[in-house]
């Protein structure tokens, strides 16, 4: 196995805190700025879901490309000697599975729930979807708190100097 001093992986490592840096930043911005500035803003609710939803669902897949690309970056540098990234690969993982979870399950059911209701002639807020809606809305946010705090977490971590082992 190949190992490298770290001095010799400091554009990697700074890279990769920068493109982790700006990824949670976009999440803090999309979850905890713009998606209650909308719906402070718009006096349409329903318009304010749908945009926020669409910005979400932008976010979402960006975290799943940025995810797997940070992985591969991981992977790279723990194959190098840099086995403090092990645990990184761990906190990328779970930031991939909570945002798969948004892209491919809830925001398509949230979604299906929207247009139903609209097929009934109201906002989904108002339709009997309503319940089960909000439910979904409430495990979305939940998710998306804790892709927030892995990030936070992930970014703190990677601020500290990592060093081959």
């Amino acid at each position: 196995m190949l190992h490298v001093t770290p001095e010799q992986h400091q554009i990697a490592q700074r890279l990769f805190l920068f493109i982790c840096s700006l990824w949670v930043g976009s999440l803090i911005t999309v979850g905890y700025l713009v998606a209650p500035t909308l719906f402070a803003t718009l006096s349409d609710r329903q318009v304010a879901g749908m945009v926020a939803g669409a910005i979400f669902k932008v976010e979402a897949y960006i975290s799943l490309v940025l995810c797997v690309g940070l992985l591969v970056l991981a992977n790279l540098l723990v194959s190098r000697g840099l086995q403090a990234y092990r645990m990184i690969r761990w906190l990328l993982l779970a930031m991939l599975l909570c945002a798969a979870a948004g892209s491919f399950v809830l925001m398509p059911w949230m979604e299906s729930l929207r247009e139903e209701a609209l097929l009934l002639g109201m906002p989904v807020r108002y339709s009997p979807l309503a319940g089960l809606f909000s439910t979904l809305h409430g495990v979305s946010s939940a998710i998306f708190l804790v892709q927030s705090l892995l990030g936070v977490y992930l970014v703190w971590r990677l601020s500290r100097p990592m060093t081959a082992q």
